[in-house]
C-alpha cells in the first residue's frame, strides 16, 4: 500500500482494497492486509499454466459449466450477506475453478469456488499450509490443492459430510491426480512438475 498508511489495529474491507493502487497486489484475510510481492518464480508460473491448462482443457472437452481462471482474480469470501464493500476476506489464489455462474460477476467471484490451487513459495507457505487452510475450509471450498514444487508434492484436502477436510491425499510426481470437486477431471503431476 505505498502512500497509504498501515496501521496494525485497522481491519480493512474490500471497499478499501478496492482504493489501492492498481500496480500493486494484496490478499486481506480476516480485514489483515498481506501483500502479494515479490512476484511468483518463473517455474511457479509455469506450473500454473501447466496445471490451469489441463483443467481448462478437460472443462472444455467435457462441456459442464464449470470455468477455470488464475491469479491476479479477485475471490471475495463474505461471512454472510454483508455488502462487497463491507467484505474483509479477498484472495487471489493461483488457479480457482468455479462451477456456479451465478457465483461470478465483473470483479471476479463472490463465494466459494469448487476448487482453488495454491503453489507454495518460501514467502506464503506458512499462509498457504495454515491459514488458507483454515480459511477455505470455514468457507466451503470443496477441494484445495496445495501444491510444494520442491517436494514434488500435491496435497489435497476435500470437505467430507460434515463440512470439514478430512485427512489429505498426498500425491507425488509419479501420479495421476484425480479431482473430486469437478467429476473426471485427472492431472498428470508429471508434466506439471516437469514444467519449466
Amino acid at each position: 500500500m505505498t502512500g497509504l498508511p498501515r496501521k496494525t489495529n485497522v481491519k480493512y474491507t474490500y471497499g478499501d482494497y478496492c482504493k489501492w493502487p492498481d500496480d500493486e497486489r494484496w490478499e486481506l484475510i480476516g480485514g489483515v492486509p498481506y501483500s502479494m510481492t515479490p512476484a511468483p518464480s518463473r517455474r511457479h508460473q509455469a506450473m500454473i499454466i501447466e496445471l490451469s491448462r489441463q483443467i481448462a482443457n478437460f472443462i472444455k472437452e467435457s462441456g459442464g459449466p464449470c470455468k477455470v481462471y488464475t491469479a491476479p482474480f479477485d475471490v471475495r469470501l463474505p461471512k454472510g450477506e454483508e455488502a462487497d464493500e463491507d467484505i474483509d476476506t479477498v484472495v487471489q489464489p493461483d488457479i480457482v475453478v468455479v462451477c456456479d455462474p451465478t457465483k461470478l460477476d465483473d470483479k471476479g467471484l463472490r463465494g466459494a469456488p469448487d476448487l482453488v490451487v495454491e503453489i507454495a513459495s518460501p514467502h506464503t507457505i506458512r499462509r498457504d499450509m495454515v491459514e488458507k487452510l483454515n480459511l477455505y475450509e470455514r468457507h466451503g471450498v470443496k477441494e484445495y490443492w496445495l501444491v510444494l514444487p520442491g517436494d514434488k508434492v500435491v496435497t489435497i484436502y476435500r470437505l467430507d459430510a460434515d463440512g470439514r477436510y478430512g485427512k489429505p491425499d498426498v500425491y507425488t510426481a509419479d501420479d495421476t491426480l484425480a479431482a473430486f470437486a469437478v467429476n473426471g477431471l485427472t492431472v498428470d503431476l508429471a508434466a506439471v512438475f516437469a514444467a519449466e
